[in-house]
């Protein structure tokens, strides 16, 4: 970790001896612990430390951009160079106007010094546990345990500097048995947020469960879609939808469409950078505050999260929403901390109300491009699927396919849970949903598997 006046002075020195019309630098450094596990065995403990420069300058309306893992001076003015001949090559962007002014942020509390300072050993001491539960069923248990900090500095040349340290903690595990297995996760900025021995029981529960399942047909079923299983969701819906710039390009879900009624009035997600119950985090990689952005609001069509590019060609203003260039998220503003609205039903009410129907832990594999306007995906069920009887769980099935359009599924939710869970991004070390339980009618499978 730079700290504060260390890193905002470095990025100062290089905005500032910068031959450009406008420049930007932001630092983001990270150190994490990881401990992986797979048949009750942990096979990785390893420690990480990284740091990158991204550096972004304006030569008129053209842009240029360059990344580089040193911090040493010499090395960012010569990656300051490379960023301005990359400029001077591009062509015109249209809707370039600046790069962000400075504004007020305050202060958020993202960052915990026992997540800071957690050890290879207390995450070894948590997997044991899991071990020793599990032994007595004669489950296997794999996953991942990640603890770590960070810190973010932004600073440009129309005066904007921000810093933001933050901790974060990762927890999936799985357990399995030959004929079943079961699944459970938490994220965090604090350590003491995640409930390591209700988390192992959950899972423990699921794989006891899930034994010997029996084959079922596919067809339209009842769901209740637990958080995992929502997340995904959600989270493809903001790849595809949420986002400025496949709305502007007609790709989204969204596009010509604000205002409309797209699902059921009991759906509203929203994106807030700020609510401590999720994962929070400050501003955005430009050192744009994060705002609240209503994604849908009551079933109704209602924004899309802007970085300052996308913003400028509405001319409307930043949300907070920019990622870096050349990252997993490929530069394009998204919403990476997604929120559904809970309802008031209680797990209990939910099962009670459902004739003949599924309960779905999670899915994966699932691919969310099959036809974006519509919001159709297809994914597998997969570490706990269960068919309900007359409100009563009655015998673990065989993983099914789903093939659904979600703005049509999320129009069919007939009860939405009053208790939300922390799931983190699928594939991403960024990003956590806040989602409630879901009670779906006519859920869509149109495959099965044989186990």
């Amino acid at each position: 970790m730079f700290g504060k006046d260390k890193a905002l002075d470095l990025l100062t020195q290089i905005v500032h001896g910068s031959e450009a019309d406008q420049t930007e630098a932001v630092l983001i450094g990270t150190s994490e612990g990881l401990t992986r596990f797979g048949e009750s065995v942990i096979h990785q403990s390893m420690s990480e430390s990284n740091e990158k420069v991204v550096l972004r300058v304006a030569l008129g309306k053209k842009l240029g951009t360059v990344s580089v893992n040193s911090l040493r001076l010499e090395d960012l003015k010569k990656s300051l160079q490379n960023a301005l001949q990359i400029a001077r090559v591009q062509k015109k962007n249209p809707y370039f106007e600046s790069f962000p002014a400075p504004e007020e942020i305050p202060e958020i509390q993202t960052y915990d010094p026992e997540t800071a300072a957690y050890s290879p050993q207390q995450r070894a001491d948590i997997i044991k546990r899991a071990f020793r539960q599990a032994d007595p069923h004669g489950f296997k248990v794999a996953g991942a345990l990640a603890t770590g900090e960070g810190e973010m500095a932004v600073v440009n040349s129309r005066g904007l500097s921000a810093y933001q340290p933050y901790t974060q903690v990762r927890f999936n595990i799985i357990l399995t048995a030959p004929d079943g297995s079961g699944y459970a996760t938490d994220t965090s900025r604090q350590i003491r947020d995640i409930n390591f021995p209700g988390l192992i029981e959950t899972a423990l529960d699921k794989c006891s469960k899930s034994r010997k399942p029996s084959p079922l047909e596919p067809g339209a079923y009842d769901a209740l879609l637990e958080p995992p299983a929502v997340s995904i969701l959600l989270q493809w819906m903001g790849y595809i939808g949420f986002g400025a710039k496949s709305f502007q390009e007609g790709r989204s879900f969204l596009s010509g469409r604000l205002g409309e009624k797209i699902t059921g009035a009991s759906i509203t997600i929203y994106d807030d950078g700020w609510e401590l119950s999720g994962v929070p985090i400050a501003f955005d990689s430009e050192g744009v505050r994060k705002k609240k952005v209503v994604l849908i609001d009551k079933g109704v069509g209602a924004g899309v999260v802007y970085d300052s590019l996308t913003g400028a060609r509405e001319q409307k203003p930043s949300t907070g929403h920019a990622s870096l260039p050349g990252g997993f998220h490929g530069g394009d503003p998204l919403p990476l901390n997604l929120f559904m609205e809970p309802g008031t039903a209680t797990r209990s009410e939910m099962l009670a109300s459902m004739g003949r129907g599924l309960l779905i832990t999670r899915f994966h594999y699932v691919n969310g491009l099959l036809d974006t306007r519509q919001a159709l995906m297809t994914g597998m069920t997969r570490d706990g699927t269960f068919l309900i009887e007359e409100g009563v769980l009655k015998k673990p099935v065989q993983n099914l396919r789903f093939t659904e359009g979600i703005l049509d599924a999320f129009s069919r939710v007939e009860k939405i849970s009053r208790e939300r869970q922390r799931v983190g991004f699928w594939g991403s070390e960024v990003g956590t949903c806040v989602v409630p339980t879901l009670l779906l009618r006519g859920f869509h499978f149109t495959g099965k598997t044989s186990s």
